[in-house]
């Protein structure tokens, strides 16, 4: 990607990923300085950018990296519970972001059994493709996204059962 290239997507997509920085931090010097190294990491590993999913959406994986990166260095990391709930609060992966709710979830996958457990947090929290995962153990996209839900199903039920 050229510097032309990159400027058009800086100017694309800054206001996105400073948008959805400012909504998980609150704080509108955070969420500049986050996308200020949201932009310079991905200017350092564009190359490595494969085009699986939508720029933004790779932007925007970097931007929460980095800011989770900022959270556990200044030791702030309690402050994840301060997030709004997610959309749906059905969706168990999205739940990871509140605090309350993790632990409950660390429980319920701590129970779960091989493989379900490793493509449930590759998934979740290592931000892998279902591609990956499925190049991870061998098999297809298609079983590593069916075994991630049947993950997120068990573990919905498990938290349903312990309530």
């Amino acid at each position: 990607m050229t510097q032309t290239e990159f400027e058009a997507v800086y100017q694309a997509y800054f206001n996105d990923v400073f948008l959805y920085i400012r909504k998980l931090s609150g704080n509108e010097t955070i969420a500049e300085d986050i996308t200020a190294e949201t932009f310079l990491k991905a200017l350092e590993s564009v190359d490595r950018f494969r085009g699986e999913c939508q720029i933004r959406v790779w932007l925007c994986r970097i931007a929460r990296n980095c800011y989770y990166s900022y959270l556990r260095k200044n030791g702030k990391i309690e402050s994840l519970e301060d997030h709004p709930e997610p959309a749906d609060p059905a969706d168990v992966a999205a739940q990871f972001r509140n605090t309350d709710t993790s632990l409950r979830i660390y429980e319920a996958l701590h129970h779960l059994t091989e493989p379900y457990k490793e493509v449930f947090t590759l998934r979740t929290l290592g931000t892998l493709s279902f591609r990956q995962i499925g190049a991870l153990f061998g098999k297809t996209e298609n079983w590593a996204c069916v075994t991630y839900h049947r993950a997120k199903a068990k573990i919905q039920n498990q938290m349903e059962d312990d309530q």
